[in-house]
């Protein structure tokens, strides 16, 4: 039996058992839960304003400067998220095919039926014409290609009960300084709710690409968009590669919490250094 690997921050075991490794993951040692957190959000968005107001000194742009988790991952190039339309189209068909695994449906086909799945959904999609126009090989290749990661996930993601309270394709969006700056994530499974006692919510994100140093910031910046959406610390941060079957997972505190936000700001300062030069500038 192939082996699957299992990260879980920087300690990694083999396991021989890949059924279900990523509903095993989320769910935990549930005796070992922390208490709900939900304090710490508004320090956190307290920092991530007074480094925008720094960076702009309290200027107003006339369009934001919008940050996403492909922003944090591709930072250094260690984590690809899908450069050319064949790999973006390649990451929708299986992020779509997710979605399907997560509401327990039955894919006869993992290319077709997450092909038909995503045309229902947007019909007119740029992907959709770049699927159009590709050759009999060309498409051959992608469709071996979304097959063989599919059936990688259907190794490992296990059943999500109804309990869990299992969505898919999450949106956030954060504005900074007035509208200078915009946040925005998508997750592609949130498990649990934010209402009880203890740390109750799991995120999980699905990557074709092999996983990096990028992932972990990824990781870091799902965590810190729960946070400043709902206004309580999620419980665990998760990411599985379809690639190698690979799976990253660690809990949520305030430290990574403070990293992820010295990660936006990394960023925010990467994309505006010409700005920051011109207004010094004798």
């Amino acid at each position: 039996m192939s082996q699957l690997i299992v990260k879980v921050v920087d300690v990694t075991m083999l396991s021989e058992r890949a059924p279900e490794v990523i509903s095993e993951v989320l769910r935990g040692d549930r005796s070992r839960r922390p208490r709900r957190d939900d304090v710490s959000a508004a320090g956190l968005r307290a920092a991530l304003e007074d480094h925008v107001f720094r960076v702009f000194a309290g200027e107003q742009r006339d369009a934001p400067v919008v940050i996403t988790a492909a922003s944090l991952g591709a930072a250094g190039r260690t984590l690809d998220f899908g450069d050319s339309p064949v790999a973006r189209a390649r990451g929708i068909l299986v992020s779509t095919a997710f979605r399907l695994l997560v509401a327990q449906v039955h894919l006869a086909d993992p290319y077709d039926d997450a092909l038909t799945a995503w045309r229902g959904e947007h019909p007119h999609h740029e992907v959709l014409d770049t699927l159009t126009h590709l050759d009999h090989d060309q498409l051959a290749r992608l469709r071996a290609d979304v097959t063989a990661h599919v059936t990688t996930l259907q190794r490992a993601i296990g059943v999500f009960p109804s309990s869990w309270r299992p969505r898919t394709s999450q949106r956030a969006r954060q504005l900074l300084g007035g509208t200078s700056v915009c946040l925005s994530d998508v997750v592609d499974l949130v498990v649990g709710s934010t209402q009880l006692a203890v740390a109750n919510v799991a995120l999980v994100d699905i990557t074709t690409s092999p996983l990096g140093p990028g992932a972990e910031r990824v990781m870091r910046y799902h965590a810190l968009m729960q946070t400043l959406r709902t206004s309580v610390v999620p419980l665990r941060t998760s990411i599985y590669s379809s690639a190698t079957g690979e799976l990253w997972s660690t809990d949520v505190d305030h430290e990574l919490l403070m990293r992820a936000v010295e990660d936006v700001a990394r960023v925010l300062d990467r994309w505006t250094a010409p700005l920051v030069e011109s207004r010094v500038a004798p």
